[in-house]
């Protein structure tokens, strides 16, 4: 993965969630994705706050969106390594969040391991 690679990937993610479209948000990921978030542990009332598939995580975020309307981030940086990235943005509560996402070969998100500061 190249800086550039890392920037595009990011910008796409962060319009995406920004317009609340699902469908350009699915778009980024792996059919066989694991994400890993405390807010999916909340949210979903699992406590390993793993949510396994493509299915199921369009159904979370479906959830997650209809729960917060309002929802919206501000990208702060992009670190990128060989395949794999971290998005490091501001929701519209000013919370701050770091997104690990594991690439496969197609370039798409196999895993997701996100992390708060609140």
């Amino acid at each position: 993965m190249t800086k550039d690679e890392a920037e595009s990937l990011a910008k796409h993610w962060v319009a995406a969630w920004n317009a609340h479209d699902l469908d350009a948000i699915m778009n980024h990921y792996d059919d066989a994705v694991e994400l890993t978030s405390p807010v999916a542990a909340r949210l979903l009332g699992i406590a390993d706050g793993k949510v396994v598939g493509k299915a199921s995580l369009r159904a979370y975020f479906e959830r997650g969106l209809q729960a917060f309307p309002d929802l919206h981030f501000d990208l702060q940086d992009v670190l990128w390594g060989l395949k794999s990235l971290v998005l490091y943005y501001t929701n519209q509560k000013g919370t701050r969040t770091a997104e690990f996402m594991e690439l496969s070969g197609a370039g798409k998100v196999v895993r997701v391991v996100a992390n708060y500061n609140a």
